[in-house]
């Protein structure tokens, strides 16, 4: 038997050496290299969100399975960084150093140190499924919650530095479908108060799960009790309130400051920073005007926080915060509107049961102290509307004649009551005939005739040059956007003829009109200025020089101390030139009618201004807005 021992000896150094082949297979002979793959193979499965395979390398991958997929409903959207650091074995266990960088949606990135344990297995390291794998501070049945949060957004404010919007209480005006009784009734009543179309009530509250809140309409508090009770009783309207950022009025200054509301796809889709949103829905942020335009300025920062909650959803716990950013606030945006101008050119506009503008500019400045338009007006129309200005052009054409020496205010010119270029008649308002008048009274009175006659002996295009010298055809850069008129340079015949007088080929804003008439008042025509201390939106136009505007002026005030805008005469120093400018294909067709002015000494100091009423078929229309406008300050 001792004989034997060394023939077998052999042969079970062979067998043991079989046994153990497979388990340093699967070793590098490194433990600590062996540990630290397992450990990064399971971190990029994660970051690169392939759950199951993270999960695989884990002691029990349906417990991984169920842990990786909870934290990817707690912080949605969101992806993994993860940097591998210190590794320690010992005795068949193991642990390594991490730190998760998550890269959070619309917030921060949260970044926190943790830490893995492995267990040596079979044939390879796993990760310990547990809770600390994915939070050191995570434990059974509980889970994170991320809430993300604004900062107080800033305010934009007006020229002497007040906020202008303010958190305002409002009423959401909407349907909660699982109480509707008759839904055509109470689609009728809705919109019978609302002004908000019935179908499309009806539409939106069938195309809803029952119990799910249909938003209608959201008014302020004083304007929703006055439909109060009209919609109170109706089965099925619901009334929710909330707080919003509103300027002082809903029409205050809408077209340049915009509004706020809840963030839009397309605002979001907009705020992107280096393709990722800086915000998400249910933000605040503006939708329009400057309150879009300086969204990253006013708005701020988001922040969050994250909790490890309980799973339980019926437990009081507050849960423990493990991380934070605090929203970092945003900074303010000046404006140079001034409330009180505001205000009363809101007033006069208000009167007008036709679309009405009025934009209110500080001469020497271009600084724009009110932008108004009434409720059933296309707010955007006071700063981007393109329009005939009809004879309140007359100003510029008035400015080309005496720039070339056509005229000087005393030179007598006819004004007959028709003039006809290449065929075509024109004529003035009713066909006055003045005879052969001073150029002050042809000025005031607004005879068409007159001007026709003297532009086209004008040179090739003078009258673009001197609206030029307005900035007029300028392409104003701003925040929000000025159209800034269009006068050709290459009009011939009839068409050149109907510039003079501002049909034709001419068109104007209300925003550039005023610029026209702050020129004209300082002397020194300036580019507009929405936001104080903003980048320039251009050059300052050149101006047509002093001895054409010392001969302008008394024109312009001619027109109100005995011309065409008479009803002004009482409002102190006002110049001015109204304007009366047919459009569409009706017979005889239809007019919209302007006033273009400027008062100097006046409440609000000198100011210059324009007035726009869409169809108002006469210029005596818009010279009772400036009227009442002038009245209220």
């Amino acid at each position: 038997m001792v004989g034997a021992v060394p023939t077998r000896g052999p042969a079970l150094a062979t067998t043991l050496l079989l046994l153990t082949a497979p388990v340093l297979a699967a070793c590098s002979g490194n433990a600590e290299d062996d540990v630290r793959d397992a450990a990064t193979a399971f971190l990029d499965a994660w970051a690169d969100g392939d759950l199951a395979e993270a999960a695989g390398a884990t002691t029990d991958p349906d417990a991984a399975t169920a842990l990786l997929e909870q934290t990817a409903t707690d912080l949605p959207e969101a992806t993994l960084g993860a940097d591998v650091g210190a590794v320690t074995v010992e005795d068949g266990t193991a642990t390594v150093g991490w730190t998760a960088t998550w890269d959070l949606v619309a917030a921060p990135e949260w970044t926190y140190e943790s830490t893995l344990r492995l267990e040596e297995g079979d044939d390879e390291w796993q990760v310990v499924a547990e809770p600390t794998l994915v939070h050191p501070e995570l434990g059974e049945g509980q889970h994170l919650e991320l809430t993300r949060s604004l900062p107080d957004r800033a305010p934009i404010t007006d020229g002497t530095g007040a906020p202008l919007f303010a958190p305002t209480e409002v009423v959401n005006v909407g349907v909660d479908t699982g109480q509707v009784t008759d839904l055509a009734a109470l689609a009728a009543g809705l919109s019978a108060a609302t002004g908000v179309d019935a179908q499309t009530i009806t539409s939106d509250v069938q195309a809803a799960p029952p119990g799910q809140f249909v938003p209608v309409i959201t008014l302020r508090r004083p304007d929703f009790e006055a439909i109060r009770a009209q919609v109170f009783d109706l089965p099925g309207a619901v009334f929710p309130t909330s707080t919003r950022l509103l300027a002082p009025s809903a029409r205050f200054a809408e077209a340049l400051l915009g509004r706020v509301g809840d963030a839009t796809a397309e605002v979001i889709e907009e705020s992107q920073d280096e393709g990722e949103p800086r915000y998400a829905a249910g933000d605040q942020l503006g939708l329009s005007g400057l309150q879009r335009a300086f969204q990253e300025q006013l708005a701020g920062t988001p922040g969050f926080t994250v909790s490890v909650v309980s799973t339980d959803e019926g437990t009081a716990d507050a849960g423990v915060e493990v991380g934070a950013v605090a929203p970092e606030p945003g900074t303010p945006v000046q404006t140079p509107l001034v409330p009180a101008i505001q205000n009363a050119a809101d007033a006069a506009v208000a009167g007008q049961p036709l679309p009405t503008h009025l934009v209110v500019v500080r001469p020497g400045t271009g600084e724009i102290l009110a932008v108004s338009s009434n409720e059933v007006a296309d707010a955007g129309n006071a700063l981007r509307g393109q329009f005939p200005p009809g004879s309140s052009m007359k100003t510029i054409t008035a400015t080309a004649l005496l720039s070339t020496g056509a005229v000087t205010p005393a030179t007598p010119v006819a004004c007959p009551g028709t003039t006809v270029v290449d065929g075509r008649e024109f004529e003035n308002q009713d066909q006055f005939d003045l005879g052969t008048v001073p150029f002050t009274e042809a000025f005031a009175e607004s005879c068409n005739t007159t001007f026709i006659q003297l532009a086209l002996g004008l040179p090739d295009g003078a009258l673009a040059e001197a609206a030029a010298s307005y900035g007029v055809g300028t392409e104003w850069q701003l925040p929000v956007g000025i159209f800034g008129g269009s006068v050709p340079s290459d009009s011939t015949g009839t068409t050149e003829a109907a510039d003079a007088i501002g049909q034709g080929q001419v068109l104007m804003s209300p925003a550039q009109l005023a610029l026209v008439a702050a020129g004209v008042a300082s002397g020194t025509p300036a580019a507009p200025v929405e936001v104080i201390g903003g980048e320039a939106a251009g050059p300052a136009p050149a101006g047509p020089g002093q001895a054409v505007l010392d001969a302008l002026r008394p024109l312009m005030r001619q027109v109100v101390l005995t011309g065409t805008a008479t009803a002004l005469s009482d409002q102190g120093e006002v110049y001015g030139k109204t304007g009366t400018a047919e459009f569409g294909d009706k017979t005889p067709p239809d007019s919209h009618g302007w006033f273009m002015g400027y008062q100097l000494q006046g409440p609000q100091g000198d100011i210059a201004f324009a007035v726009l009423v869409e169809a108002g078929q006469s210029s005596s229309v818009a010279v009772g807005v400036a009227d009442a406008f002038l009245g209220a300050l």
